[in-house]
């Protein structure tokens, strides 16, 4: 993948969705993380596999070299080796089949690029330098980390909540001045426990259309 494209965002719903790792070390081991906490269905596929992975629950594993039929079903593929010519060949497989293929820290044999994440419930963050520096990727993600707090999920759950009573009350919510709710310091009710004020405020949306 040339390190000049611009890459379209775009989050997968993976859920039930088989997906492939090859590679059976800690980095693999994160990524089987991430797959699982979008509850996919994972296989990895490695001669060595660690214990960190074969102690997930609900994750099949191949104790085996991989093969190009392992991607057979598949609809998305992680590599995770130190192998160069093992990530090649399993991202020309994979294109081949139409699978959607990303190796750690080759991006030369991606479709797609990992982003950094903070993750606070629903809520997700992401951020991407397109492959150029992870490392300044996850700098991000750390800062994110930090000034990310419970109270954004809080946050989020309450917004979630009034949106589903407006619309269940056959009110449209696409019009409504959500920014102007949200800048008028709502994050910081909900933060010093002031909820019925933030859902007051909220409410307000409806009366001022």
């Amino acid at each position: 993948m040339p390190l000049d494209e611009v890459l379209y965002p775009v989050n997968l719903r993976l859920s039930g969705r088989p997906c492939l790792v090859v590679g059976g070390g800690p980095v693999a081991a994160s990524k089987v993380d991430g797959l699982l906490e979008a509850a996919a269905q994972v296989t990895v596929v490695a001669p060595q596999v660690a214990s960190e992975i074969t102690r997930r629950s609900g994750v099949k594993v191949l104790r085996r070299a991989y093969k190009s039929s392992d991607l057979a079903g598949m609809r998305l593929v992680i590599t995770a080796t130190n192998n160069p010519a093992v990530n090649a060949q399993v991202y020309q497989d994979a294109e081949d089949a139409g699978i959607w293929a990303n190796s750690a820290d080759d991006p030369q044999n991606c479709a797609f690029i990992l982003p950094s994440k903070v993750r606070r419930g629903h809520l997700m963050v992401t951020c991407s330098t397109s492959g150029h520096s992870p490392a300044l990727a996850q700098w991000m993600r750390r800062r994110f980390q930090a000034e990310i707090g419970p109270e954004y999920e809080d946050l989020l759950h309450l917004l979630s909540e009034c949106r589903e009573q407006f619309r269940a009350a056959g009110v449209s919510t696409e019009n409504l001045a959500w920014q102007k709710a949200l800048d008028s310091g709502m994050l910081e009710m909900v933060r010093t426990g002031q909820t019925d004020r933030a859902r007051s405020l909220i409410n307000k949306l409806v009366d001022e259309r």
